[in-house]
């Protein structure tokens, strides 16, 4: 976090985990190293039954296919050709923390502006006491 005049600016990492039925896997270059640079980030179905037995009423997605309609709208929503797309996620999570914010009391003496970003998420609490607050949320995967 930094402060500066009338304006305090946070930064986050949100460490994204995958859903249950889901794997990520991180782009090797060809050594099997992981590179430099960030890399991409492969979302693969996992087999679950053995876990969907324990808890019950979970259905494996990789091995029925009813289920795989569900597993495809999230693909669709947050991954590009079976890889997480952090535009994506960023406009996911933009969307979901504009509804959130107007069910929160403060936001009748606040008003949140979501700033241009394109593969974070940033936004701006304004108030009455004239101090800005901004937040940029960065996302990330662990290494496996």
């Amino acid at each position: 976090w930094s402060i500066q005049e009338n304006s305090i600016t946070y930064s986050l990492f949100v460490c994204l985990q995958p859903p249950p039925g889901h794997s990520f896997i991180l782009e090797t270059d060809t050594m099997g190293q992981l590179p430099a640079r960030p890399s991409r980030v492969h979302v693969v179905l996992e087999c679950i039954c053995s876990r969907g037995q324990l808890l019950e009423e979970m259905l494996c997605f990789l091995h029925h296919p009813d289920n795989r309609d569900q597993s495809s709208c999230l693909l669709r929503t947050l991954c590009t050709d079976s890889y997480l797309d952090l535009e994506k996620v960023s406009c996911c999570v933009q969307h979901l923390l504009t509804s959130a914010w107007l069910l929160l009391p403060e936001s009748q003496h606040c008003q949140l502006t979501v700033l241009p970003s394109s593969q974070t998420c940033k936004f701006q609490l304004t108030g009455i006491s004239e101090v800005n607050v901004c937040t940029e949320m960065k996302f990330g995967v662990e290494r496996s």
